[in-house]
């Protein structure tokens, strides 16, 4: 047996007060970052960084409830980030994780929805990599741009938004993303600490998660240097100005001068 599983990230935020009153039936998992549903072997799972996960839906199933959420969604993104993952059910077999699939002797609704969660957070990861790749792009900008010209064509302004929206990723994955940490329906299940803990090298997390860590930081060292150009910029202009004032100051006192002769 077959039990395929995928994950879309449909908004940068989910309200999850929201979607309980749009489903019509029960939790069974139900927090301030998750809320997960199972029904005859059909499962959905919301999370508030903007994830939906399914099990047992079509495609056409899968946008009907997306678009049945529709009011639950903080700042929809315009192309959905999405990712699949299959577990192949052997009865009597050990768990092992592939490259493309798990194998698993039995699976229960819990292990399930762990597989959504790491898979959640696989799509999360792609859409904070497309964020930081972004920023990096536009930082790259300007430093070719300083490497032909010698000049820093950025406002400070500019600069504390691309500090903010690098920031905001990093507090982002901090607050989403369970890679150093074992969500809590994992502390006493042996079994579904070894799902996490598998999941987490099949989906690489770790390495993708130290990726973006490295972008942000190399983001910061080239922002902090863009700040201290800038303050050298904006003190060599207020040099200048004051130079003028004085100018203008001897200029006035010398006419003044010259007219009282």
């Amino acid at each position: 047996m077959h039990v395929n599983l995928h994950a879309i990230l449909v908004a940068n935020q989910i309200d999850l007060k929201v979607v309980k009153t749009l489903v019509d039936k029960k939790p069974e998992a139900d927090s301030s970052f998750e809320l997960f549903y199972g029904v005859n072997g059909r499962h959905e799972h919301f999370f508030n960084y903007g994830v939906v996960a399914f099990s047992g839906y079509t495609e056409d199933e899968t946008r009907a409830v997306i678009e049945r959420i529709q009011p639950a969604l903080r700042d929809p993104v315009k192309v959905w980030i999405r990712d699949e993952f299959e577990i192949l059910v052997e009865p009597g077999a050990q768990t092992s994780f592939g490259f493309s699939e798990v194998v698993a002797g039995k699976i229960d609704d819990t292990v399930i929805r762990i597989a959504m969660l790491n898979l959640a957070q696989s799509v999360a990861l792609a859409q904070y990599h497309k964020v930081s790749e972004d920023l990096l792009t536009q930082i790259k900008v300007f430093t070719n741009q300083l490497e032909r010209t010698g000049k820093l064509k950025i406002s400070r302004n500019n600069m504390h938004r691309f500090l903010g929206r690098a920031l905001n990723t990093q507090n982002n994955i901090a607050e989403n993303i369970y890679i150093f940490g074992a969500p809590d329906v994992t502390w006493e299940n042996e079994v579904l600490d070894k799902w996490h803990q598998g999941l987490i090298k099949h989906f690489d997390l770790k390495v993708r998660f130290s990726e973006i860590e490295f972008t942000l930081r190399s983001i910061e060292n080239n922002l902090v240097v863009f700040r201290e150009i800038i303050h050298q910029r904006e003190s060599n202009l207020l040099e200048v100005v004051i130079i003028i004032l004085i100018l203008v100051e001897v200029f006035d006192l010398f006419i003044t001068k010259i007219f009282n002769l």
